[in-house]
Protein backbone atom coordinates (compact mmCIF):
# COMPACT_ATOMS: atom_id res chain seq x y z
CA UNK A 1 0.00 0.00 0.00
CA UNK A 2 1.08 3.56 -0.62
CA UNK A 3 -0.80 4.83 2.44
CA UNK A 4 -0.35 3.41 5.92
CA UNK A 5 -3.31 1.90 7.72
CA UNK A 6 -4.73 4.44 10.21
CA UNK A 7 -4.60 3.63 13.91
CA UNK A 8 -7.48 5.99 14.78
CA UNK A 9 -11.01 6.25 13.35
CA UNK A 10 -11.00 8.15 10.05
CA UNK A 11 -13.45 10.94 9.17
CA UNK A 12 -12.33 11.20 5.55
CA UNK A 13 -12.34 8.97 2.48
CA UNK A 14 -9.11 6.99 2.20
CA UNK A 15 -7.48 5.59 -0.93
CA UNK A 16 -4.86 2.85 -1.04
CA UNK A 17 -2.86 1.49 -3.95
CA UNK A 18 -2.58 -2.32 -3.99
CA UNK A 19 1.05 -3.41 -3.69
CA UNK A 20 2.73 -6.49 -5.26
CA UNK A 21 2.49 -8.37 -1.97
CA UNK A 22 -1.32 -8.20 -2.14
CA UNK A 23 -1.69 -9.24 -5.78
CA UNK A 24 -4.48 -11.83 -6.06
CA UNK A 25 -5.70 -11.46 -2.47
CA UNK A 26 -9.43 -11.22 -1.68
CA UNK A 27 -10.76 -7.77 -0.77
CA UNK A 28 -11.96 -8.89 2.70
CA UNK A 29 -8.55 -10.42 3.40
CA UNK A 30 -6.89 -7.20 2.25
CA UNK A 31 -8.91 -5.35 4.90
CA UNK A 32 -7.87 -7.91 7.51
CA UNK A 33 -4.22 -7.31 6.65
CA UNK A 34 -4.20 -3.52 6.45
CA UNK A 35 -7.29 -2.27 8.30
CA UNK A 36 -7.94 -4.97 10.90
CA UNK A 37 -9.93 -2.56 13.07
CA UNK A 38 -12.75 -2.60 10.48
CA UNK A 39 -15.04 -5.59 11.05
CA UNK A 40 -16.35 -7.93 8.36
CA UNK A 41 -19.96 -6.81 8.93
CA UNK A 42 -18.95 -3.23 8.12
CA UNK A 43 -17.02 -4.34 5.02
CA UNK A 44 -20.07 -6.30 3.79
CA UNK A 45 -22.40 -3.34 4.38
CA UNK A 46 -20.09 -0.94 2.58
CA UNK A 47 -19.85 -3.36 -0.35
CA UNK A 48 -23.65 -3.78 -0.57
CA UNK A 49 -24.19 -0.02 -0.57
CA UNK A 50 -21.40 0.68 -3.07
CA UNK A 51 -19.22 2.65 -0.67
CA UNK A 52 -16.15 0.48 -1.27
CA UNK A 53 -14.75 1.06 -4.73
CA UNK A 54 -11.87 -0.58 -6.60
CA UNK A 55 -10.64 1.56 -9.50
CA UNK A 56 -13.93 3.41 -9.24
CA UNK A 57 -16.15 0.34 -9.59
CA UNK A 58 -18.28 -1.38 -6.96
CA UNK A 59 -16.59 -4.38 -5.34
CA UNK A 60 -17.60 -7.45 -3.35
CA UNK A 61 -15.70 -8.85 -0.34
CA UNK A 62 -14.72 -11.95 -2.34
CA UNK A 63 -13.30 -10.00 -5.30
CA UNK A 64 -9.57 -10.44 -5.84
CA UNK A 65 -7.26 -7.45 -6.15
CA UNK A 66 -4.50 -6.75 -8.66
CA UNK A 67 -1.28 -4.82 -8.17
CA UNK A 68 -1.77 -1.13 -8.93
CA UNK A 69 -5.52 -1.03 -8.32
CA UNK A 70 -6.83 1.75 -6.06
CA UNK A 71 -9.12 0.80 -3.16
CA UNK A 72 -11.47 3.52 -1.93
CA UNK A 73 -12.43 3.16 1.73
CA UNK A 74 -15.25 5.36 3.12
CA UNK A 75 -14.89 7.29 6.38
CA UNK A 76 -15.73 5.77 9.75
CA UNK A 77 -16.46 2.15 10.56
CA UNK A 78 -13.42 1.71 12.74
CA UNK A 79 -13.57 -0.41 15.87
CA UNK A 80 -11.16 0.57 18.66
CA UNK A 81 -7.67 -0.14 17.37
CA UNK A 82 -5.83 -2.84 19.26
CA UNK A 83 -2.41 -1.81 17.97
CA UNK A 84 0.25 -4.12 16.56
CA UNK A 85 0.96 -7.41 18.25
CA UNK A 86 3.85 -6.88 20.67
CA UNK A 87 7.01 -8.80 19.87
CA UNK A 88 7.90 -11.71 22.11
CA UNK A 89 10.59 -11.09 24.69
CA UNK A 90 13.59 -13.14 23.61
CA UNK A 91 16.77 -13.71 25.56
CA UNK A 92 20.20 -12.90 24.11
CA UNK A 93 20.78 -16.65 23.84
CA UNK A 94 17.58 -17.13 21.81
CA UNK A 95 18.46 -14.26 19.49
CA UNK A 96 21.92 -15.75 18.97
CA UNK A 97 20.33 -19.12 18.19
CA UNK A 98 18.05 -17.48 15.63
CA UNK A 99 20.96 -15.62 14.02
CA UNK A 100 23.00 -18.82 13.77
CA UNK A 101 20.23 -20.55 11.82
CA UNK A 102 19.87 -17.87 9.13
CA UNK A 103 21.28 -18.88 5.73
CA UNK A 104 19.91 -16.03 3.62
CA UNK A 105 17.32 -13.26 3.68
CA UNK A 106 15.35 -11.82 0.74
CA UNK A 107 12.49 -9.34 0.52
CA UNK A 108 10.02 -12.24 0.62
CA UNK A 109 11.71 -14.98 2.64
CA UNK A 110 14.06 -16.06 5.38
CA UNK A 111 15.83 -19.36 4.76
CA UNK A 112 17.04 -21.18 7.86
CA UNK A 113 19.22 -24.20 8.55
CA UNK A 114 17.19 -25.88 11.30
CA UNK A 115 19.31 -27.90 13.72
CA UNK A 116 18.23 -31.40 14.77
CA UNK A 117 16.31 -31.57 18.03
CA UNK A 118 14.55 -28.22 17.57
CA UNK A 119 10.84 -28.49 16.75
CA UNK A 120 9.40 -26.36 13.96
CA UNK A 121 6.24 -25.51 15.91
CA UNK A 122 5.16 -25.76 19.53
CA UNK A 123 3.04 -28.52 20.98
CA UNK A 124 2.30 -30.25 24.25
CA UNK A 125 5.31 -29.74 26.52
CA UNK A 126 7.23 -28.08 23.66
CA UNK A 127 8.78 -24.81 24.81
CA UNK A 128 11.64 -24.39 22.36
CA UNK A 129 10.72 -24.25 18.66
CA UNK A 130 11.47 -22.27 15.50
CA UNK A 131 8.09 -20.52 15.54
CA UNK A 132 8.92 -19.11 18.97
CA UNK A 133 12.11 -17.53 17.62
CA UNK A 134 10.63 -15.78 14.58
CA UNK A 135 10.28 -12.44 16.38
CA UNK A 136 14.08 -12.25 16.27
CA UNK A 137 13.83 -11.73 12.50
CA UNK A 138 10.93 -9.23 12.51
CA UNK A 139 11.67 -5.61 11.62
CA UNK A 140 9.96 -3.04 13.78
CA UNK A 141 6.47 -2.28 12.48
CA UNK A 142 6.67 -5.07 9.89
CA UNK A 143 4.51 -8.23 9.87
CA UNK A 144 5.79 -11.17 11.88
CA UNK A 145 7.46 -13.81 9.68
CA UNK A 146 5.41 -16.97 9.33
CA UNK A 147 6.08 -20.66 8.67
CA UNK A 148 4.89 -22.12 5.35
CA UNK A 149 6.13 -25.71 5.77
CA UNK A 150 7.79 -27.78 8.46
CA UNK A 151 10.50 -30.31 9.23
CA UNK A 152 10.32 -33.06 11.84
CA UNK A 153 11.96 -32.20 15.14
CA UNK A 154 14.92 -34.54 14.57
CA UNK A 155 15.35 -33.65 10.87
CA UNK A 156 17.83 -30.88 10.09
CA UNK A 157 18.24 -28.60 7.11
CA UNK A 158 16.56 -26.04 4.86
CA UNK A 159 13.44 -24.42 6.30
CA UNK A 160 11.76 -21.53 4.47
CA UNK A 161 9.93 -18.79 6.39
CA UNK A 162 7.81 -16.13 4.65
CA UNK A 163 8.41 -12.51 5.63
CA UNK A 164 4.99 -11.12 4.66
CA UNK A 165 1.40 -12.41 4.41
CA UNK A 166 1.53 -12.13 0.63
CA UNK A 167 4.73 -14.12 0.28
CA UNK A 168 3.34 -16.70 2.74
CA UNK A 169 0.36 -17.27 0.43
CA UNK A 170 2.68 -17.42 -2.60
CA UNK A 171 5.08 -19.98 -1.10
CA UNK A 172 2.26 -22.07 0.41
CA UNK A 173 0.82 -22.55 -3.08
CA UNK A 174 4.21 -23.73 -4.37
CA UNK A 175 4.56 -26.28 -1.58
CA UNK A 176 0.98 -27.57 -1.89
CA UNK A 177 1.25 -27.63 -5.69
CA UNK A 178 4.46 -29.70 -5.52
CA UNK A 179 6.41 -27.25 -7.68
CA UNK A 180 8.96 -26.76 -4.88
CA UNK A 181 11.89 -29.16 -5.31
CA UNK A 182 13.31 -30.65 -2.09
CA UNK A 183 16.34 -32.93 -1.88
CA UNK A 184 17.30 -34.72 1.34
CA UNK A 185 20.42 -36.60 2.32
CA UNK A 186 20.14 -39.61 4.58
CA UNK A 187 22.32 -42.39 5.92
CA UNK A 188 20.49 -45.71 6.00
CA UNK A 189 21.11 -49.13 7.45
CA UNK A 190 22.28 -51.63 4.82
CA UNK A 191 22.42 -51.06 1.07
CA UNK A 192 19.37 -51.17 -1.26
CA UNK A 193 19.68 -53.85 -3.95
CA UNK A 194 18.43 -51.39 -6.58
CA UNK A 195 20.62 -48.28 -6.51
CA UNK A 196 18.06 -45.89 -7.95
CA UNK A 197 14.27 -45.97 -8.12
CA UNK A 198 10.87 -44.97 -6.78
CA UNK A 199 9.04 -46.01 -3.65
CA UNK A 200 5.28 -45.84 -4.24
CA UNK A 201 3.56 -46.82 -1.01
CA UNK A 202 0.41 -45.13 0.43
CA UNK A 203 0.71 -43.90 4.02
CA UNK A 204 -1.80 -43.45 6.85
CA UNK A 205 -1.79 -43.01 10.61
CA UNK A 206 -0.98 -46.22 12.44
CA UNK A 207 -3.88 -47.30 14.67
CA UNK A 208 -3.21 -47.28 18.38
CA UNK A 209 -0.47 -44.63 18.25
CA UNK A 210 -2.65 -41.55 18.76
CA UNK A 211 -1.61 -40.25 15.36
CA UNK A 212 2.03 -40.10 16.43
CA UNK A 213 3.20 -42.77 14.01
CA UNK A 214 2.54 -43.51 10.34
CA UNK A 215 2.65 -46.76 8.39
CA UNK A 216 2.26 -48.09 4.86
CA UNK A 217 -1.43 -48.75 4.20
CA UNK A 218 -2.17 -50.06 0.71
CA UNK A 219 -5.94 -50.16 1.33
CA UNK A 220 -6.74 -46.75 2.81
CA UNK A 221 -3.50 -44.76 2.83
CA UNK A 222 -2.86 -41.48 1.04
CA UNK A 223 -0.70 -41.68 -2.07
CA UNK A 224 3.00 -41.22 -1.25
CA UNK A 225 5.93 -41.34 -3.67
CA UNK A 226 9.66 -40.97 -3.04
CA UNK A 227 12.56 -40.99 -5.48
CA UNK A 228 15.81 -42.39 -4.04
CA UNK A 229 19.39 -42.78 -5.26
CA UNK A 230 22.33 -44.48 -3.55
CA UNK A 231 25.33 -42.16 -3.61
CA UNK A 232 27.87 -44.34 -1.80
CA UNK A 233 28.12 -47.33 0.51
CA UNK A 234 30.16 -48.42 3.52
CA UNK A 235 30.47 -52.13 2.78
CA UNK A 236 27.11 -53.75 3.54
CA UNK A 237 26.52 -51.90 6.80
CA UNK A 238 25.28 -48.50 5.61
CA UNK A 239 24.60 -46.35 2.57
CA UNK A 240 24.43 -42.65 1.80
CA UNK A 241 21.25 -41.91 -0.16
CA UNK A 242 19.64 -38.93 -1.81
CA UNK A 243 15.88 -38.68 -1.30
CA UNK A 244 13.37 -36.57 -3.19
CA UNK A 245 9.80 -36.57 -1.83
CA UNK A 246 7.28 -36.26 -4.66
CA UNK A 247 4.42 -35.97 -2.18
CA UNK A 248 4.38 -34.44 1.28
CA UNK A 249 3.05 -36.98 3.77
CA UNK A 250 3.97 -36.94 7.45
CA UNK A 251 7.21 -38.88 8.11
CA UNK A 252 7.14 -40.00 4.45
CA UNK A 253 10.88 -40.51 3.92
CA UNK A 254 11.30 -42.29 7.24
CA UNK A 255 8.36 -44.64 6.65
CA UNK A 256 9.37 -45.40 3.06
CA UNK A 257 12.99 -46.24 3.85
CA UNK A 258 11.94 -48.47 6.75
CA UNK A 259 9.35 -50.13 4.49
CA UNK A 260 12.04 -51.27 2.02
CA UNK A 261 14.17 -52.62 4.86
CA UNK A 262 16.66 -49.75 5.13
CA UNK A 263 15.65 -47.48 8.02
CA UNK A 264 17.40 -44.14 8.45
CA UNK A 265 20.34 -44.31 10.85
CA UNK A 266 19.20 -43.12 14.30
CA UNK A 267 15.47 -43.42 13.54
CA UNK A 268 14.44 -45.73 16.36
CA UNK A 269 10.78 -44.79 15.88
CA UNK A 270 10.54 -46.62 12.57
CA UNK A 271 13.61 -48.84 12.62
CA UNK A 272 13.80 -49.94 16.26
CA UNK A 273 17.18 -51.02 17.58
CA UNK A 274 18.19 -52.07 14.08
CA UNK A 275 18.38 -48.36 13.11
CA UNK A 276 21.55 -47.75 15.14
CA UNK A 277 25.13 -48.40 14.05
CA UNK A 278 27.69 -49.64 16.52
CA UNK A 279 30.85 -47.84 17.54
CA UNK A 280 31.18 -44.07 17.79
CA UNK A 281 28.39 -43.27 15.32
CA UNK A 282 25.92 -40.76 16.78
CA UNK A 283 22.50 -42.07 17.82
CA UNK A 284 20.86 -38.91 16.44
CA UNK A 285 18.78 -39.24 13.27
CA UNK A 286 20.73 -38.81 10.03
CA UNK A 287 18.14 -37.09 7.81
CA UNK A 288 18.94 -33.65 6.41
CA UNK A 289 17.01 -31.33 4.06
CA UNK A 290 20.02 -30.52 1.90
CA UNK A 291 18.56 -28.33 -0.86
CA UNK A 292 15.40 -26.38 -1.69
CA UNK A 293 14.56 -24.87 -5.08
CA UNK A 294 11.36 -22.82 -5.20
CA UNK A 295 9.86 -19.97 -7.23
CA UNK A 296 9.75 -16.65 -5.40
CA UNK A 297 7.53 -13.58 -5.84
CA UNK A 298 8.56 -11.29 -8.70
CA UNK A 299 9.64 -14.11 -11.01
CA UNK A 300 12.79 -14.94 -9.07
CA UNK A 301 13.88 -18.36 -7.89
CA UNK A 302 15.31 -19.37 -4.53
CA UNK A 303 17.95 -22.11 -4.62
CA UNK A 304 19.42 -22.77 -1.18
CA UNK A 305 21.71 -25.46 0.25
CA UNK A 306 22.12 -26.16 3.98
CA UNK A 307 25.35 -27.42 5.57
CA UNK A 308 25.22 -30.73 7.44
CA UNK A 309 24.90 -30.68 11.23
CA UNK A 310 27.95 -31.70 13.22
CA UNK A 311 26.86 -35.29 14.01
CA UNK A 312 25.93 -36.03 10.38
CA UNK A 313 29.18 -34.60 9.02
CA UNK A 314 31.17 -36.63 11.56
CA UNK A 315 29.46 -39.87 10.54
CA UNK A 316 30.09 -39.10 6.84
CA UNK A 317 33.79 -38.78 7.64
CA UNK A 318 33.81 -41.97 9.74
CA UNK A 319 32.22 -43.96 6.92
CA UNK A 320 34.47 -42.46 4.24
CA UNK A 321 31.76 -40.54 2.35
CA UNK A 322 32.68 -37.35 0.45
CA UNK A 323 30.05 -34.58 0.35
CA UNK A 324 31.38 -33.42 -3.02
CA UNK A 325 30.07 -36.62 -4.61
CA UNK A 326 26.59 -35.02 -4.84
CA UNK A 327 25.27 -31.52 -5.54
CA UNK A 328 21.75 -32.58 -4.48
CA UNK A 329 20.35 -31.94 -7.96
CA UNK A 330 16.62 -32.75 -8.13
CA UNK A 331 15.44 -35.07 -10.88
CA UNK A 332 12.63 -34.35 -13.35
CA UNK A 333 9.00 -35.40 -12.92
CA UNK A 334 8.29 -39.08 -12.20
CA UNK A 335 6.96 -41.38 -14.93
CA UNK A 336 3.21 -41.47 -15.46
CA UNK A 337 1.34 -43.97 -13.30
CA UNK A 338 0.04 -47.11 -14.98
CA UNK A 339 -3.67 -47.54 -15.57
CA UNK A 340 -3.89 -50.08 -12.74
CA UNK A 341 -2.10 -47.73 -10.33
CA UNK A 342 -4.57 -44.97 -11.18
CA UNK A 343 -7.50 -47.33 -10.57
CA UNK A 344 -6.07 -48.33 -7.20
CA UNK A 345 -5.65 -44.71 -6.18
CA UNK A 346 -9.21 -43.91 -7.28
CA UNK A 347 -10.59 -46.83 -5.24
CA UNK A 348 -8.66 -45.69 -2.15
CA UNK A 349 -9.96 -42.13 -2.60
CA UNK A 350 -13.55 -43.32 -3.00
CA UNK A 351 -13.26 -45.49 0.10
CA UNK A 352 -11.88 -42.57 2.12
CA UNK A 353 -14.70 -40.31 0.86
CA UNK A 354 -17.37 -42.83 1.91
CA UNK A 355 -15.72 -43.13 5.31
CA UNK A 356 -15.77 -39.34 5.78
CA UNK A 357 -19.42 -39.14 4.70
CA UNK A 358 -20.37 -41.83 7.23
CA UNK A 359 -18.61 -39.78 9.90
CA UNK A 360 -20.55 -36.65 8.89
CA UNK A 361 -23.88 -38.48 9.04
CA UNK A 362 -22.99 -39.96 12.40
CA UNK A 363 -22.07 -36.51 13.68
CA UNK A 364 -25.40 -35.05 12.56
CA UNK A 365 -27.35 -37.86 14.24
CA UNK A 366 -25.45 -37.34 17.48
CA UNK A 367 -26.16 -33.62 17.28
CA UNK A 368 -29.87 -34.32 16.80
CA UNK A 369 -30.00 -32.80 13.33
CA UNK A 370 -32.38 -34.36 10.77
CA UNK A 371 -30.62 -36.39 8.08
CA UNK A 372 -30.07 -34.55 4.81
CA UNK A 373 -32.16 -35.73 1.88
CA UNK A 374 -30.55 -36.55 -1.38
CA UNK A 375 -31.89 -35.27 -4.71
CA UNK A 376 -35.19 -36.68 -5.95
CA UNK A 377 -34.94 -39.11 -8.80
Amino acid sequence: MTEAAPSTPSSTVRQFTVGPDDDGVRLDRWFRRHLPQIGFATISRWARTGQIRVDGARAKPEDRLTTGQVVRVPPGGDAPATGPRPQAELTDEQRAEAAAMLITRTDSALVLNKPPGLATQGGTGMRQHVDGLLDAYADEGAPRPRLVHRLDKDTSGVLLVARTPGSAAFFSKRFSGRSAKKVYWALVIGVPDVYEGFIDAPISKQPGTGGEKMHVDEAEGQAARTRYRVLDRAGNSAAWVELQPLTGRTHQLRVHMAAIGHPIVGDGKYGGQAAFLTGAVSRKMHLHARRLIIDAPGGNKLDVTADLPEHFAATMTQLGFDEKASNAEPEGPPPERTREEKKQAARAHAKQYRKERRGERRGRREAGAPPSKGPRR
